[in-house]
């Protein structure tokens, strides 16, 4: 054969062994899908055996209960009801916390199962042949199957409780497994969309603490250790429980289930002052339950008596006791029986109330805030505390005008000053927690006058510590001098309000008290 041969044969050869080669690479590509929809044929029939076992049994004790559960929980009605009768009716900030995370997580799975969720896989609901018609809902849903968005908000909102309160997650946790299984029950649901669902919830819950931490994540304010007497069962403590604060008289009650051998008096109006003093003289260790104007009252007469402070949260905001990790009477119980204390600075003014020194334990204001918090007591007892803030702040906003002070050698109008015991770290919008009580710092924010006071005061809150802007400054300083003030300018001290000289100086007394705070877990 000639070499011409030889060519001609290889090249139809290798055109042979091409062509072989695509037609099994063809074959192999058309079983990849085909593959896949025989996995998703048989996930298929095995979800619908599972739905219609479910359908056929007989559940005596949901008929009642499940679609009308199913039902309020549309548009996450039932979630919004939950969140508002924990924040009003929980008690504590932590009930509030684990109300507002929940919602937060709530919103956060509704959010990716709308955009997302149901417009990737696009599957029909289920045929309701084989479920019973007392079970169906009156109105069936429209939208695709996949994933089921009552199972997402249902467990967005129970982890995202559970994530900053385990007893308030314990109550809610029920509630929400009977709205994800009301979905199958119902039939508007297979089960695999009810698990999906659920998941996707759970993950947006711990997807939102990544970006926003719990208050259990947050690092144990580094504050510096001391001596105190351990009280087991509450020997040698005198807790002085203001009758005028907010949940103070229920707080007394659990005291003295907690701590059977301290003594508790309940102060009638007027006679705080002279109760706290009567009371130092004569215990080891002097407890104070009300908020955090009674506790500033109680941490002056400690430091002067020289004996440790234990707080019992009683009011309102309680933002001291709560930045020593105090939240109930437990938390406080458990530093008394440890003998758990730590020291932290006392803020100072001068002069203050009368003439003489005055202290605050969390912040001292000019400006908009005196006002507020003014108008905030004259409604409170009407409306509220939340609320009353809420409309104390529109109303103060609308209709003050800037203050006029010498701050830092410079005459200017100022919309608020702010100076802070400690530096306060910001966990959301607002400032909130303080890392060390004993840093020897103040928290020094201005916000300058001009227009928008509403705008301005949110730029500051936004920004938090240690920034500048010609809406705002915060600065860090160990003393404070405040000049050119008009006599009678209203300034507030830890809640409480009083009337200024033409100067004012703020300055601390370092790690003055001692007061007793629970171990970090």
């Amino acid at each position: 054969m000639t070499i011409t041969g030889y060519l001609r044969r290889g090249r139809w050869f290798g055109a042979a062994i091409r062509g072989i080669r695509c037609r099994m690479s063809s074959a192999s590509n058309a079983s990849v899908p085909s593959r896949t929809a025989g996995l998703r044929d048989r996930f298929h029939r095995r979800d619908l055996a599972v739905f219609q076992n479910l359908a056929q049994r007989h559940w005596p004790a949901a008929g009642p209960v499940l679609p009308r559960l199913s039902r309020s929980a549309n548009h996450g009605l039932l979630w919004f009801g939950a969140a508002a009768g924990m924040a009003a009716f929980g008690g504590s900030a932590r009930a509030r916390r684990a109300a507002l995370r929940g919602i937060a997580s709530l919103a956060v799975a509704s959010a990716a199962i709308n955009t997302v969720g149901k417009g990737a896989v696009r599957r029909q609901r289920p045929v309701l042949d084989a479920v019973p018609v007392i079970r169906r809902l009156k109105r069936q849903p429209v939208t695709t199957s996949f994933p089921s968005g009552h199972a997402a908000s249902a467990a967005a909102f129970a982890t995202g409780v559970a994530l900053e309160s385990r007893g308030w997650g314990a109550v809610v946790a029920p509630v929400a497994l009977s709205v994800a299984a009301s979905r199958v029950y119902t039939g508007v649901h297979y089960p695999s969309d009810v698990l999906a669902g659920a998941a996707l919830g759970v993950g947006a819950a711990f997807a939102l603490r990544g970006v926003i931490p719990t208050r259990g994540q947050l690092p144990a304010p580094g504050r510096p250790p001391a001596d105190a007497p351990a009280l087991p069962g509450g020997r040698g403590l005198v807790v002085v429980a203001n009758q005028e604060s907010g949940t103070a008289t229920a707080t007394a009650s659990l005291i003295r289930s907690a701590l059977p051998q301290a003594e508790i008096v309940e102060c009638p109006p007027g006679r705080l002052a002279s109760e706290l003093a009567q009371a130092a003289d004569r215990c080891t260790a002097l407890g104070v339950c009300g908020g955090d104007g009674t506790v500033n009252l109680a941490a002056s007469v400690a430091v002067e008596h020289g004996v440790p402070l234990a707080v019992f949260p009683g009011g309102t905001l309680n933002h001291f006791a709560y930045d020593l990790g105090i939240e109930t009477v437990a938390d406080a119980c458990s530093a008394l029986v440890g003998g758990s204390a730590v020291r932290a600075d006392l803020g100072r003014f001068r002069p203050g109330p009368d003439g003489a020194e005055g202290y605050f334990l969390n912040a001292f204001s000019l400006g908009v805030y005196p006002e507020l918090v003014r108008m905030r007591e004259r409604w409170s007892p009407r409306i509220g505390g939340w609320p009353a803030g809420v409309l104390a702040a529109l109303r103060v906003l609308r209709g003050e005008r800037p203050l006029e002070a010498e701050f830092q050698g410079r005459c200017r109008p100022l919309w608020l000053l702010f100076v802070g015991n400690g530096l306060f770290q910001r966990v959301g919008p607002a400032p909130g927690r303080r890392h060390n009580l004993a840093d020897g710092l103040l928290d020094v924010r201005v916000v300058h006058g001009g227009r928008t006071p509403g705008l301005r005061l949110l730029a500051a809150a936004v920004a938090g510590p240690l920034t500048r802007s010609p809406m705002h400054a915060a600065v860090r300083r160990q003393r404070v001098r405040i000049s050119g003030l008009k006599p009678g300018t209203p300034y507030a001290y830890d809640g409480e309000v009083a009337h200024s000289e033409s100067e004012l100086l703020i300055d601390k007394l370092p790690e003055a008290l001692t007061v007793y705070c629970p171990r970090p877990v």
